[in-house]
């Protein structure tokens, strides 16, 4: 048994859901600039943490990261290997190391410290990878995981000078633990379904935004696709949003093929800022959004 398709599938369904409607007066052409961690880039798509794209092009991961540059975007990156992550950091794009809770403490420190040393925009901890489908604790590409504690994350979090994001926050407890940690941010996510009936990230996002109350970024994942889903995922009140497999078949070309993508999907959001007169960022409002049955 494995990931499954009934969240993903259920995520889907309630993006769609959503409902926005229009505000024309008063309104103008919007600015998608995002201050994050003290620096400012062109938009609030970023990419995934995503990992093992070696079979879609050439250098994939580089690529990935040159297309998130050129499109003035965060970068998210995986599982990699020492000198993979010194390549992708080579680029030069802002990237946000995520290390898995590996079994070793040693093992998860020597990660962050290595990210640290190479000039990571931030790092982080993906938390929700720490059991596996027969019940035990996970094992991800021969390496085995364990579950954190929040000491044991703070711990973490005191390993290294830059901005600590934790990956797989799906509960308000989860969020407020991550914020008492000392996280800088969180990113709202079910992992493509970890478990069947996983509730989706944007069910979930207002009461984790409530728990966090301004005191750490909030990020979401897992099935934006277009500039209306993140719209939507902002409208809720996350500052930003990481696509992932959206991003598969434009990566296909390379780095050229992320940023177009990331480009098309801010184009998108730009109409519907336009059009709900909201002029940046900050003025995105909630009561555009109308929610039909679910």
């Amino acid at each position: 048994m494995s990931y499954t398709a009934k969240t993903d599938e259920l995520t889907r369904e309630y993006f769609d859901s959503i409902l926005i409607s229009t505000r024309y007066l008063d309104s103008d052409l919007p600015s998608l600039d995002m201050e994050l961690f003290g620096e400012s880039f062109k938009t609030p798509v970023m990419t995934a943490a995503l990992s093992h794209l070696h079979n879609i092009c050439d250098n994939a991961m580089a690529e990935i990261a040159q297309g998130a540059k050129d499109a003035g975007a965060v970068h998210f990156v995986g599982m990699t290997e020492e000198g993979e992550l010194e390549g992708i950091l080579g680029t030069g794009a802002r990237t946000v190391k995520i290390v898995k809770p590996h079994e070793k403490d040693e093992t998860v420190q020597f990660k962050i410290e290595h990210a640290t040393k190479n000039g990571a925009f931030a790092v982080g901890m993906d938390i929700d990878h720490a059991f596996s489908w027969e019940a035990k604790y996970d094992v991800v590409c021969g390496f085995p995981m364990k579950p954190t504690t929040t000491q044991k994350l703070a711990e973490y979090i005191k390993m290294t000078d830059r901005p600590f994001v934790v990956k797989g926050i799906l509960s308000p407890e989860d969020a407020a633990k991550c914020v008492e940690a000392g996280a800088a941010g969180i990113v709202v996510s079910h992992h493509h379904g970890l478990m069947d009936y996983m509730v989706p990230p944007l069910m979930v996002l207002p009461e984790i935004v409530k728990a966090v109350d301004g005191r750490a970024k909030v990020f979401v994942d897992c099935g934006i696709e277009r500039g209306a889903d993140v719209f939507k995922a902002l409208a809720l009140g996350a500052d930003a949003v990481c696509v992932g497999r959206a991003l598969m078949d434009p990566l296909k070309e390379g780095a050229k093929g992320v940023t177009a993508q990331i480009e098309a999907i801010n184009r998108e959001l730009r109409v519907i800022m336009a059009r709900t007169g909201a002029k940046n960022l900050k003025e995105i409002d909630p009561s555009v959004l109308k929610f039909r049955a679910f």
